[in-house]
């Protein structure tokens, strides 16, 4: 399969109805492929009914397509089985499930151990299972460019330590996290690891069996997909092992007014509900994904972010943050302005037809980190293409006369 970033982009509808539009928002959404609106359309049109229990025909099609779309994600991530699957709102949804679920089990003095690269959906939860169970949080430290310090594993992860939650990639810098060391010093001491992939599941398929951990969250709308549905992704033991999040319908074994039993996973997690159109399309995407050509896509966003790097890097007064390499790192690039604030430069290059984001990202302790109050955010997918840098770098440029 040939690629390029027009033909890409092609896939696209509202990219195609806004042809002066320069996106580079991925990091934060990304654009809704036709494979998942086809997909969520023909089923709101010919089988929209609810799922479980139902035994008339439209009922069984949506418990069809539902089921289906389990198994289009579980390909996605190289599961071992569909039923390691668990469908929930998105990530933040897919991290509070195991937060609360496997937080249960946690007693005053376990430990948790974080990063200080996380986004504020993987280190809210965990603070107010502090507040409720007595655990205690460990930060692992970044070095100087903001990636985790690997050489202080074996420190803060103790024989205390019984879950570690790490970004697959951070969402500021675009660094890529070392899984494998991380996984390998966890299961030293007996830990669990989950992972935030929001950032990872656009840029190719994942092979959660390699990766090594036991949990996995993404969401629907940063994979081309719906907004409103994510993936809990768990291994069939550990989620096996969790008491269910959210008590309703769908989710139990028998009700009696004594006592209720539940559903082995993934219905366990399943209460209520749950977003089935949305499921049908984010299966679609995933399923389109999954046959790209991802080498070509990866050298054509890594050609992209090298020129927006460079281009940058000759501005006067500019903070770059996170790696100026592209090793180990997804194109997203974040910086500021002297002077400027980051959302008055938005305004500016939004004027450019530019679409970027400016602020904290929801990740202030890494800002804290590196000493900033927020920061302008670049991020890349495959259908853009140099016009769309070269706007950027020209709305920057403006954005300096105007407010320098």
């Amino acid at each position: 399969m040939s690629f390029t970033a027009a033909k890409w982009r092609g896939h696209f509808p509202l990219l195609a109805a806004h042809r002066d539009l320069h996106y580079l928002d991925n990091a934060a959404t990304g654009q809704l492929c036709e494979a998942a609106l086809d997909a969520v359309t023909s089923h709101e049109l010919l089988h929209r009914a609810n799922v479980l229990r139902g035994t008339y025909r439209l009922a069984e099609q949506a418990d069809a397509a539902y089921e289906n779309a389990r198994r289009q994600v579980a390909a996605y991530l190289n599961a071992a089985s569909a039923d390691e699957v668990v469908f929930t709102a998105g990530t933040t949804a897919s991290i509070n499930l195991v937060a609360h679920a496997f937080g249960e089990g946690l007693n005053a003095g376990d430990e948790v151990v974080l990063s200080l690269a996380e986004h504020h959906s993987n280190f809210v939860p965990w603070q107010m299972l502090r507040e409720r169970r007595g655990v205690l949080l460990r930060i692992l430290p970044l070095t100087a460019d903001g990636r985790i310090d690997l050489s202080r594993l074996a420190e803060t992860l103790t024989p205390r330590c019984r879950l570690v939650a790490v970004t697959h990639a951070s969402n500021v810098t675009g660094a890529v996290t070392d899984l494998a060391a991380i996984v390998a010093v966890a299961r030293a001491v007996g830990a669990r690891v989950l992972v935030d992939g929001a950032q990872a599941v656009q840029h190719g398929p994942v092979d959660v069996a390699a990766l090594g951990a036991d949990f996995y969250a993404f969401s629907g709308h940063k994979a081309y997909g719906p907004t409103g549905v994510g993936v809990l992704w768990g291994r069939g033991e550990a989620l096996a092992a969790l008491p269910p999040f959210l008590g309703g319908g769908g989710m139990i074994g028998r009700v009696t007014v004594e006592e209720t039993t539940y559903a082995p996973p993934p219905r366990r997690f399943e209460a209520g509900t749950p977003p089935i159109a949305q499921a049908v399309g984010l299966g679609a995407a995933l399923d389109w994904l999954r046959v790209q050509p991802w080498a070509d896509m990866h050298a054509h966003t890594a050609r992209l972010a090298q020129r927006l790097i460079d281009g940058i890097a000759v501005l006067p007064g500019l903070t770059f943050l996170g790696p100026r390499d592209l090793k180990q790192r997804l194109p997203i690039v974040s910086f500021n302005l002297e002077g400027i604030h980051p959302h008055d430069a938005c305004q500016v290059l939004d004027g450019h037809g530019v679409a970027v984001r400016g602020g904290h990202h929801c990740a202030q302790p890494l800002m804290d980190f590196f000493g900033v109050q927020g920061a302008v955010r670049a991020s890349l997918a495959p259908y853009n293409d140099e016009a769309d840098i070269d706007a950027l770098l020209a709305g920057l440029k403006d954005a300096m006369r105007k407010l320098g």
